[in-house]
């Protein structure tokens, strides 16, 4: 291809993300995989899915074949510039108060929780009895 050994951006890389044109970056290499699109076992979708950034952990956390791995060398067009792929953000939740602290709400809805079944069945028992009674 004439591209081997070239390093890339991942904004360069990113433009690549449809079926007739589609790049991946994976261990820091970048590979055009638009050929390999209708011969993947899991579908052109997982791989549209994983452009336009780094689908390194993608690509391991699936556990490819070593004839897999192999297989990529033919799809080599060069290297990622490592500086322009964005570092990954750690999730951390926002803090949230404590839930329902006060123990006199958390009784009374133990409470309710079994009155109000009684209650129904009460009624639906006690409507049951006057109807066949009347009857």
């Amino acid at each position: 291809m004439g591209t081997h050994g070239k390093v890339f951006t991942l904004a360069e890389v990113s433009e690549h993300n449809n079926p007739k044109d589609c790049w991946l970056v994976i261990g820091g290499k970048v590979y055009d995989v638009t050929k390999f699109l209708e011969d993947h076992p899991g579908g052109d979708e997982v791989l549209l899915s994983a452009t336009g950034k780094d689908a390194t952990d993608d690509f391991e956390d699936v556990g490819h074949s070593d004839s897999a791995r192999a297989q990529m060398d033919d799809f080599y067009v060069g290297d990622i510039n490592s500086e322009t792929i964005p570092s990954s953000i750690k999730y951390t939740p926002p803090n949230q108060p404590h839930y329902n602290q006060d123990k006199t709400s958390d009784f009374i809805i133990k409470l309710l929780q079994f009155f109000v079944p009684l209650l129904i069945l009460s009624v639906a028992v006690g409507i049951r009895f006057y109807t066949k009674s009347s009857a």
